[in-house]
């Protein structure tokens, strides 16, 4: 199940942090929306499917990817949610 919250369209980096109830038990999800520009690409010859694996790979292990968003010519934006301690 998910549900879609609008977030304010900010340039840039932004921190979100999303306190929810779930059948009365408070849960806290924290994101991270950060843009990436393809010119700062290490691969070869700017590939892009390569420069997503290489960004999302050497990402902060305390990550994991969320969503990849609408590329453009310049960047594209990648959404990473912090990982969470499995309930016992």
């Amino acid at each position: 199940m998910s549900i879609a919250i609008q977030i304010p369209q900010i340039s840039g980096e932004q921190e979100i942090e999303v306190e929810v109830k779930i059948n009365g038990i408070k849960q806290q999800y924290n994101y991270r929306v950060e843009i990436f520009y393809w010119k700062d690409c290490k691969s070869p010859e700017h590939k892009r499917v390569e420069c997503l694996r290489e960004i999302i790979e050497t990402y902060n292990g305390d990550w994991g990817l969320y969503q990849i968003g609408l590329p453009t010519e310049e960047y594209v934006p990648i959404t990473f949610r912090r990982k969470r301690e499995p309930v016992a």
